[in-house]
């Protein structure tokens, strides 16, 4: 029920995952609309049910509000996972409610002191891992180094980064630079690397599209900021791209021998390509998607969901987590 345009496209991409990953989904929601947007589809129905839920948290609800609405889809849902009868929860609702209810219901890995939210962007040699992106808009610089240490299982164990490459956001490349948050994470980090992980110093913002780092890592607010800029940037360049090549006819001309190249950079750019933003640190899978994904993003984060269980990722954060603790020194 979550999203710009629900319950129509996930329906729509729940189906459609149902049908190209033949993977089973519980539609959660009310019960006489979700069977409405079926009735339209032709699904397999060994692979769809339907569970119903009286209640559904607003977009614009306030987090601490959304916990007390315990007959919503959120609500429902999220149970569902922490009592084994689902194996992942995907929504396109709001975000604060969806971490606010997993953190409720489900509850955090052993030795994560915050979830955070990622996200997948492409650079010049594949992709970066960048979080948090939303959830922590303040952190302290352990919070920062959880982040890497969960950002590198998911590149490595998810993503099939063999050595991820981590980085820390900061506005210079230099040791010493940044604010006191950076400073003292930077520390921890370099402590963590003689532990093993794979911390090859500060990223600056051109970084991330540079394709030389894996994984990135900031704090909620810079993360949010870097991402909506991002996704912002991408429908822009495809926008120009398209009205050049609609206002001078030689380019209407090359661009149909451009055309899976065309084709090709758009896929590139698309967040509906990745769907959805894993929320790391909590005890079950959980992907966020983006309010306004359409049902290809909805299918995509399905499809992200099933890889984070075969994966079995939990299991390896709360390993890195134990491994690496504070890097403190304690």
């Amino acid at each position: 029920m979550g999203g710009d345009f629900a319950p129509r496209v996930p329906v729509l991409g729940a189906v459609q995952a149902a049908k190209e990953f033949n993977t089973s989904v519980i539609l959660v929601g009310n019960e006489k609309k979700v069977k409405e947007e079926l009735s339209r589809l032709d699904y397999p129905k060994e692979l769809i049910e339907v569970v119903h839920a009286e209640d559904a948290v607003p977009m614009d609800e306030q987090p601490s509000k959304a916990i007390k609405r315990r007959n919503s889809s959120l609500h429902v849902g999220l149970n569902l996972v922490k009592s084994k009868e689902a194996d992942a929860f995907v929504s396109a609702g709001n975000t604060g409610a969806v971490m606010a209810v997993a953190l409720f219901t489900v509850g955090r890995l052993k030795g994560v002191d915050r979830p955070a939210i990622s996200a997948i962007l492409p650079n010049l040699k594949g992709h970066t891992f960048l979080l948090d992106v939303g959830a922590n808009v303040d952190c302290k610089p352990h919070h920062l180094l959880q982040f890497a240490v969960m950002g590198s299982a998911y590149a490595k164990y998810v993503l099939g980064d063999e050595n991820p490459r981590v980085g820390l956001l900061n506005v210079g490349e230099e040791e010493g630079k940044g604010n006191e948050l950076t400073k003292e994470a930077y520390k921890l980090l370099k402590r963590a690397r003689e532990k093993g992980l794979n911390f090859v110093g500060n990223a600056e913002g051109r970084d991330i599209y540079s394709g030389d780092f894996e994984v990135i890592v900031c704090d909620g607010f810079v993360g949010n900021v870097c991402l909506k800029l991002s996704e912002s940037l991408a429908k822009i360049l495809a926008k120009i791209l398209k009205e050049e090549i609609e206002r001078h006819f030689i380019s209407r001309i090359g661009a149909i021998t451009l055309k899976p190249a065309i084709k090709s950079f758009k896929r590139r750019i698309d967040y509906a390509e990745w769907g959805g933003a894993p929320l790391l640190g909590i005890k079950a899978p959980v992907i966020i998607s983006h309010g306004s994904s359409n049902a290809k993003a909805i299918k995509n984060a399905i499809r992200t969901a099933g890889q984070f269980v075969e994966s079995d990722l939990n299991a390896h954060i709360e390993k890195e987590i134990e491994k690496y603790g504070k890097a403190n020194g304690d």
